[in-house]
């Protein structure tokens, strides 16, 4: 890694870093930098640091030297992508449909990629395999209503009316948002599970200014925003139900915050997307909720819902996607034993490969099989995750 300084390591062919920081705003003000440095920069700030990924190891050095001199310092070892893995003897109607659902845009690897770089890849495998039945991990998605409308892949189902399933049967709740609320000071925003505003920006300047009124707004409520700056973009979140009173367990009304971002956003002309907002999540049917959803804390390095009763656990810095429990009947057993056509990949830097697989089975992970940079590991009911080593 001499060539990008000790501070990045590549993760599914990105070159990427996580810098700490102790507000937003004092990320706000590194982030601000590589705006100006390159259009192209991808960066997601949160309240304890940012990730910054590079399409290019060309402004790898400059943005460790703005870190510097803002006195922040990188940290590799939290560095991680959570993908999805489809298994699929039909990988062109399997795409098709998940395209369409997710609108996503085609992958390097055959596979699909969100264009704005925030939801979870799909990948997708060739496999001849018989599995007929039911998987135990199924997707949600959430979007605006029109696009809801527009992206409905046919008939729904299920007991909400939401749920689709594609060529090979694997299941997607797709469901409509709505807006954030009544309040003309909130019409930017969708509530799409997370409370969310897409703002597109015609210059590195009115990018920049957006990002640190947010994070200065942001800081003085006492809120930990997601403000993810895109190309021509920056992406205002709550994180998947942070906009409600007893999941933030803040003393304030988010729509208030929401109000006052809207009103920042516009005072700079930053134009909202209302068809952008997207949220994607992970699914897991399991007979013994606990014991799974203890094994996910511990492989993912996930922190549980803080709410009594959600069995939610998210990624501690909300870069990965949210997992989410259900009780399976025990009695179906053939379910049980089926392998599921659907797993989870998870991208290590190299240096930490060998210590997350120690720790993935500590936790009650089987180690199915291995080659020189992937393992593949089973939790307690057979439901399969990929560490793969990146570099």
């Amino acid at each position: 890694m001499a060539e990008i300084g000790t501070d990045w390591r590549v993760l599914d062919g990105v070159t990427t870093a996580w810098f700490d920081a102790p507000s937003l705003v004092e990320g706000a003000a590194l982030a601000g930098r590589m705006v100006e440095l390159s259009a192209e920069i991808v960066v997601d700030l949160r309240a304890t640091g940012l990730r910054v990924r590079l399409d290019s190891d060309e402004h790898a050095e400059a943005v460790s030297a703005a870190a510097r001199d803002l006195g922040l310092a990188a940290n590799p070892a939290v560095l991680q992508q959570l993908s999805v893995v489809f298994e699929s003897a039909n990988p062109s109607g399997v795409r098709r449909f998940w395209q369409r659902v997710l609108d996503y845009a085609p992958g390097e690897d055959g596979g699909l990629a969100d264009p704005l770089r925030r939801d979870p890849a799909i990948r997708i495998r060739q496999s001849s395999e018989p599995r007929p039945l039911r998987n135990r991990i199924h997707l949600d998605v959430v979007r605006p209503a029109a696009a809801v409308e527009q992206a409905s892949p046919g008939e729904a189902s299920g007991p909400f009316g939401v749920c689709h399933t594609d060529p090979d049967g694997n299941e997607v709740d797709l469901v409509p948002g709505a807006a954030l609320g009544e309040r003309i000071g909130t019409a930017d925003w969708q509530a799409v599970f997370s409370a969310m505003a897409c703002y597109s920006v015609t210059s590195p300047t009115q990018q920049r200014e957006l990002a640190a009124a947010a994070a200065a707004l942001a800081d003085d409520a006492g809120f930990p925003l997601l403000v993810d700056v895109r190309p021509g973009l920056v992406i205002l979140d709550s994180g998947k139900d942070q906009w409600e009173v007893d999941a933030h367990g803040l003393e304030l009304d988010f729509t208030d915050l929401a109000g006052n971002l809207q009103t920042a956003a516009r005072e700079l002309r930053a134009i909202a997307d209302p068809g952008l907002p997207r949220f994607a999540q992970l699914f897991l049917d399991a007979a013994d909720v606990a014991a799974v959803r203890a094994f996910w804390v511990a492989a993912l390095g996930y922190i549980p819902d803080r709410r009594a009763g959600a069995s939610d656990i998210h990624d501690a810095r909300r870069l990965n996607p949210v997992l989410v429990f259900q009780e399976l009947d025990a009695a179906e057993t053939e379910r049980r034993r089926q392998r599921n056509r659907i797993h989870f990949e998870l991208a290590v830097p190299s240096d930490l490969a060998q210590a997350r697989l120690a720790a993935t089975v500590a936790a009650g992970g089987r180690l199915l099989d291995e080659s020189e940079d992937r393992w593949r590991v089973a939790d307690p009911e057979g439901n399969e995750m990929v560490i793969v080593s990146g570099a």
